[in-house]
């Protein structure tokens, strides 16, 4: 049922909308589930080019058999009295950190980024986080480490406490883009120099002026985009 666990017959409809050159969307349309429920199953179970229905039923059982083995899941720490269904939240927060290591996050740091953002306070500690993501103390603190270097989250400690607290706030995907802004900037500096070079006229040198081009216009509709959020932000908590 819609919600609940993938069966045998939802993974052969996945497998067959591969072979067909379906997208998740559309598989997720058919089976009516998430595009991200159909996306993490395809990427845990061999990729797109990889996935066979029996061999990810298989490895679903065996992953079902290890957890058993490694005793229950530890309980979610509570955070706020919203009467939410708890395995709903589970699967939002598995879902999204599917998406994030889709885009190239590493895993451990794809879950703290995901645990804190579907968390109310935007904030938990390191106990937390083995708790929620059931790995190592080290790999949340190396998790962590990236991800305060990519900006993503801040540390902060409350006076007369001793542990940690890892915050994330509103403005993250802003600082995010704002680092790939200037990231395009390298970019289109150096196609401008390669195009002097090469020469315009030249297929090459052509083919550096059209990126260059390219990533101007997406950093020009970036830097608007960030512009418009902020003021619509700020006229949001000037409302209230």
């Amino acid at each position: 049922m819609p919600g609940g666990r993938l069966t045998d017959e939802d993974r052969r409809q996945i497998a067959a909308g591969l072979a067909e050159g379906l997208g998740y969307a559309e598989i997720g349309r058919r089976l009516g589930r998430p595009a991200s429920t159909v996306m993490r199953e395809v990427t845990r179970n061999g990729g797109p080019g990889g996935y066979g229905a029996d061999r990810a039923q298989e490895a679903t059982r065996h992953r079902a058999r290890r957890r058993k083995q490694a005793g229950p899941a530890a309980a979610p720490v509570p955070d706020s009295g919203h009467g939410r269904d708890p395995r709903a939240v589970q699967e939002l927060t598995e879902s999204w950190s599917a998406v994030l290591v889709r885009q190239g996050m590493p895993r451990v740091a794809a879950g703290v980024l995901a645990c804190l953002y579907v968390t109310d306070s935007g904030a938990l500690t390191a106990a937390d986080l083995v708790q929620r993501l059931r790995v190592s103390p080290a790999s949340v603190s190396n998790a962590v480490a990236f991800l305060e270097q990519q900006g993503l989250l801040l540390r902060e400690r409350t006076p007369g406490e001793r542990r940690e607290r890892y915050v994330i706030d509103d403005g993250i995907w802003a600082r995010t883009l704002l680092v790939t802004t200037q990231m395009n900037d390298v970019l289109v500096a150096e196609a401008k120099r390669a195009v002097e070079i090469l020469g315009d006229a030249t297929p090459a040198g052509a083919r550096f002026e059209s990126a260059a081009g390219l990533l101007l216009l997406v950093n020009e509709s970036l830097r608007q985009g960030i512009e418009e959020w902020r003021r619509r932000l700020a006229g949001h908590s000037g409302g209230e």
